[in-house]
């Protein structure tokens, strides 16, 4: 014990000394006393032992003597902790519930009729098996609850169910190992001592590895010390190492499986309840969720917590890189430019065989979508994209185009060449979904861009950019689908489609180029306005002509081809929606437009001598008046920022009152128009007149307090 603290450390001596609690300062040994070590170390100790002693209120915290950084360090790492596992159960939760989905899709494949019938031509059908063809068919029908609760199951039940699983399949996988050992000990009939013969002792070393890893492992999986319960596949093997007879040691090898077997029973027959008590709570939540949330709570709850989307889309790239991995497997010589692309079409075409697949595939183009659209945002604003709109466009609308297109045509019951050749349109109406959804995103970003006097060239050339290719795509997509396929109603809609995203390109380019050109200006264009509203006014009416085109073309085809209820609802909502709406909006906007352009003319034009005593800026525009119109209530504005504040609101800009033509207004035609700012009282009784026809001919009850507040926001003024 002496040589022992003579051995020790400063440190190792003072956390002795802490430990045990019963010696003193005193009792240190002369050479440890001098150590600055130890001064500090005792320091702490002193701390500790101030803040444990009797009469304290509250116990010591070890945070007063570790460092703040490395308490900071600690909470930081275990903050990433906890990101990395809730990422780990993340995928755990999509990847352990793909298999429910396979399964699923093999049943809905697995024709149960055809499969009897194949029997009963066969050989078989004298088999006792066939007798029990209808519980077969009703196994068949436990399959798809058995698939509906394992994709249900809370993710700590799944990952417990599939341990067992894999426990199931580590026992099979030792009474493997020791079925082959004795058939190769029968093979070669030796039954003499295993060192005496090389082959025989190498055969024994084998299985005996092979067994005991496959001990170790379940008793790892199922947390148990007791490695017996999983060791009855190797008694063969120690039944060869007493030099048993090899006909004893087949028998042993069967009472070996037999002992499994109850075994595994008897797991089964103790948690057989298990699954009862599991419905049983599942249900009783899923009561209480309905009763205090509803029912759209609790889909929405199960849609999150399933991770739906994700887990369809994991399902069908496994699908995908299966189909992939046997077409090349059974290939020797590489395929051509035109055999991938048939490839890609065929394997994506078999794919789309069930209900299940098809929902994968619409989630996989949703999720393609999105990453295309994301990519487009961050290539136009950067990482500001993500932090200005977090809320991006979801990939939605490409991936609904396609399911409806799907079950409109009849996608799952065609064959798998037909089914190609229709997944090609149905692909090429996404892909224009998703070039219009671009131009969605790109359209503002350009024209902010243009009209913010951003001199960055990076900026510029990735919008310029992008635009050109939204212009130069569209228009070579339309010229292929015109040199590769037969006109019809949806190629036209494909063909109208990219012709309207490319002239919408158009007319963005040319608005951002009149942008650029009055930034190199000195004084603003006052027209501009009028510019971009005839550049928009000509791109809407052409796309309201392709609209239009395109209804007439499906009214055709309707009438004289093979007419469908589909069909007819998608000319009705497309002849809503893009011509009918497209021509109120575009007319209510062109009788706004006339009505402002005739109320500024109806004002009078102001003078040089108004201009020089007004001398004042224009309130909307904060510039110069050269030029300027007066409106009734003696204020005086550019006629074009008073035009762009008519198309919104008939009031004026600083008093609000009510605008109207010279021949309804009492100030104008053949009265002087009041001078602007002579006095206030003058506005004021001006503004009394206007008011008091305005109370006249309303019959809202609420007219005199609206005149006084008029006159208060002049006086304001």
């Amino acid at each position: 014990m002496h040589s022992f603290i003579q051995s020790l450390t400063p440190q190792g001596f003072e956390c002795l000394h802490l430990v045990l609690g019963t010696a003193e300062p005193s009792q240190t040994p002369r050479s440890l006393q001098s150590s600055p070590v130890s001064d500090e170390v005792k320091t702490n100790s002193r701390i500790i032992a101030t803040a444990n002693a009797p009469g304290q209120d509250q116990p010591f915290k070890f945070s007063h003597v570790v460092p703040a950084g490395l308490l900071q360090e600690k909470k930081k790492k275990k903050k990433t902790n906890m990101a990395a596992k809730e990422k780990l159960e993340a995928v755990l939760n999509v990847a352990l519930r793909v298999p429910s989905i396979m399964l699923l899709d093999v049943l809905y494949r697995w024709d149960v009729s055809s499969f009897f019938q194949q029997i009963q031509r066969s050989s078989l059908s004298n088999n006792p098996l066939f007798q029990y063809k209808y519980l077969a068919l009703n196994m068949h029908y436990v399959g798809y609850i058995l698939s509906v609760v394992l994709l249900t199951l809370p993710r700590q039940h799944l990952v417990q169910l599939y341990l067992y699983f894999l426990t199931a399949l580590l026992l099979y996988a030792g009474h493997q190992i020791s079925r082959d050992y004795v058939r190769s000990e029968l093979e070669f009939a030796y039954e003499g001592p295993m060192y005496l013969e090389p082959l025989s002792m190498n055969r024994f070393t084998t299985a005996l590895i092979g067994q005991l890893v496959v001990c170790t492992l379940c008793s790892c999986v199922m947390k148990t010390k007791q490695i017996w319960l999983f060791s009855a596949h190797m008694l063969p093997l120690l039944a060869r190492l007493c030099l048993v007879p090899l006909e004893t040691i087949v028998i042993i090898n069967k009472f070996a499986m037999i002992f499994t077997g109850l075994e595994v029973l008897y797991f089964l027959g103790s948690n057989l309840l298990v699954p009862y008590n599991l419905a049983k709570s599942a249900y009783r939540e899923l009561v209480q969720v309905v009763e205090v949330y509803g029912l759209l709570a609790l889909g929405m709850s199960l849609w999150n917590q399933l991770v739906v989307p994700v887990l369809f889309m994991v399902f069908w790239l496994v699908l995908f890189a299966l189909q992939i991995y046997s077409y090349f497997s059974t290939r020797d010589q590489p395929a051509s430019r035109e055999r991938l692309l048939f490839l890609f079409l065929t394997s994506i075409a078999e794919c789309c065989s069930t209900p299940y697949s098809l929902l994968g595939l619409v989630f996989t183009v949703s999720f393609v979508a999105l990453g295309v659209l994301t990519l487009c945002k961050f290539y136009l604003q950067g990482y500001r994209a993500f932090m200005n709109d977090p809320a991006m466009n979801r990939g939605m609308t490409e991936g609904v185009t396609l399911l409806i297109l799907a079950v409109q045509t009849g996608l799952i019951e065609l064959q798998v060449v037909h089914r190609a050749f229709l997944l090609s349109i149905i692909l090429f109406i996404v892909v224009a979904s998703i070039l219009q959804s671009m131009l969605e995103i790109a359209d503002p970003i350009v024209l902010a861009l243009g009209a913010s006097r951003d001199k960055s060239l990076w900026k510029h050339f990735r919008a310029v950019s992008l635009c050109l290719f939204l212009l130069v795509f569209p228009a070579y997509m339309a010229y292929m689908i015109c040199q590769f396929f037969h006109m019809d109603f949806w190629l036209l809609i494909i063909i109208s489609s990219s012709i309207l995203t490319s002239l919408q390109v158009l007319g963005t380019l040319f608005i951002y180029v009149l942008f650029m050109v009055e930034e190199f200006r000195k004084e603003p264009v006052e027209n501009m306005d009028d510019v971009i509203y005839y550049v928009n006014g000509t791109y809407r009416l052409l796309e309201f002509l392709v609209a239009l085109c395109v209804v007439a073309y499906g009214v055709s085809e309707t009438i004289f081809g093979e007419w469908t209820v589909m069909g007819s609802m998608i000319i009705f909502i497309h002849s809503y929606y893009n011509v009918w709406l497209r021509a109120q909006l575009g007319w209510k906007s062109f009788l706004l437009r006339r009505d402002a352009v005739n109320k500024i003319k109806s004002l009078p034009i102001a003078t040089k001598e108004q201009l020089e005593k007004h001398n004042d800026i224009c309130a909307i525009c904060y510039q110069d008046m050269k030029s300027a119109v007066i409106t009734p209530c003696s204020h005086f504005f550019h006629a074009g920022c008073l035009k762009k504040w008519l198309y919104v609101q008939e009031t004026c800009p600083l008093c609000h009152c009510h605008l109207k033509n010279s021949s309804q207004l009492p100030g104008l035609g053949t009265e002087p128009v009041l001078q602007p700012h002579a006095g206030a009282e003058q506005n004021v009784m001006f503004q009394e007149e206007v008011c008091e026809e305005n109370s006249t001919s309303a019959t809202s009850e609420t007219a005199p307090d609206t005149c006084e507040r008029e006159i208060k926001s002049d006086f304001e003024c």
